[in-house]
């Protein structure tokens, strides 16, 4: 049903659209996917001060701008955050003729993946500023400047470190947060960290037969994983409508240097996927599978970066009797 829009989804599997053809909807489901995908951060959401002129975007309204409409939104960009949206529209924005004064992260290391790092600010000697966030907005009508301020290991502004620069083009490249307004009406159970579903090795969220997958669950690096997330809840739709999913799950725990990891809950004597990311960077690691004093799989790792996620796999050898934990730690 395309031009249609969901406007609420209910615990007993109905769902609410409407549409220009069709009007209001109600859709009674055996099994429902929810795939909405995730948003941007805005300027208010990081705590921007200062007016609302024009020529502050995210990085996604730029990269529309840009690629679909084909305008230039300004002539010098600044961009806050080193998300990998933030950091391939640095490139893109140069090889248009934008300048991009340089790209400042609040957090002490960058958000993105290392090789766009690489390619979109270390070939194009675009400078990275990290520990260092917008304060403010300065203009009327337009975008004039910016303050810049470093912050120390909290993220509290360092007195003195304040620094005007001049833009016309403010780009907020400050996180993705999942779209989970309908599940959040529908009584679906959330992650405080991931801000998805907690979910379990086929995607099923808390409320049986309603599947979560994609970006709206955990918001993935890659969209290989994005891909594999929404092949796995199909399946598991599939087997929820014949009756066929296990019935005995046990929690997974996120463990030493471990930030986050989904599924949340895996099926005993099912080997399941994971998808985590470390909270530190750790060179010449080993992430371990364990339940209880068992450990059930080792996998080395060269290096872990809490921009990159990881994926292991939680064996078959799972029994109903404990959590298991995902850790990673130094060899």
């Amino acid at each position: 049903m395309l031009d249609a829009m969901a406007l609420e989804l209910t615990a007993d599997k109905t769902v609410w659209a409407c549409s220009r053809e069709h009007g209001l909807c109600e859709i009674k489901c055996g099994a429902v996917i929810l795939a909405m995908g995730c948003r941007e951060r805005t300027a208010s959401q990081v705590l921007i001060t200062g007016s609302r002129p024009s020529g502050v975007l995210t990085a996604g309204a730029v990269q529309r701008y840009i690629n679909l409409s084909g305008y230039l939104p300004g002539k010098k960009a600044v961009i806050l955050g080193s998300g990998d949206i933030g950091l391939i529209m640095a490139r893109r924005m140069t090889l248009e003729g934008i300048e991009v004064e340089g790209v400042y992260e609040a957090m002490a290391q960058p958000g993105g993946l290392t090789r766009n790092i690489v390619q979109c600010l270390e070939e194009f000697q675009i400078p990275l500023h990290l520990s260092t966030t917008v304060l403010s907005v300065h203009g009327k009508e337009r975008v004039s400047s910016v303050t810049t301020v470093q912050v120390d290991d909290k993220l509290n502004p360092i007195p003195g470190t304040e620094r005007e620069v001049e833009c016309d083009l403010l780009v907020l490249a400050v996180g993705l947060i999942p779209e989970n307004e309908l599940s959040r009406t529908a009584g679906v159970e959330l992650d405080g960290r991931t801000k998805g579903a907690i979910v379990d090795g086929s995607f099923m969220t808390s409320i049986p037969g309603v599947f979560s997958c994609g970006n709206v669950s955990v918001v993935f690096d890659l969209v290989d994983y994005v891909s594999d997330s929404g092949e796995q809840a199909a399946r598991g739709a599939v087997r929820y409508l014949a009756g066929g999913l296990p019935e005995t799950f046990v929690d997974v725990k996120a463990g030493e240097n471990v930030n986050f990891c989904v599924p949340q809950r895996v099926a005993a004597g099912e080997e399941t996927r994971l998808y985590l990311r470390v909270k530190k960077r750790m060179e010449n690691a080993v992430l371990e599978v364990a339940q209880g004093e068992r450990v059930l799989a080792r996998k080395p790792l060269r290096v872990a970066a809490p921009p990159e996620m990881i994926v292991c796999t939680a064996p078959a050898e799972t029994d109903g009797r404990a959590a298991v934990e995902i850790r990673v730690k130094e060899r």
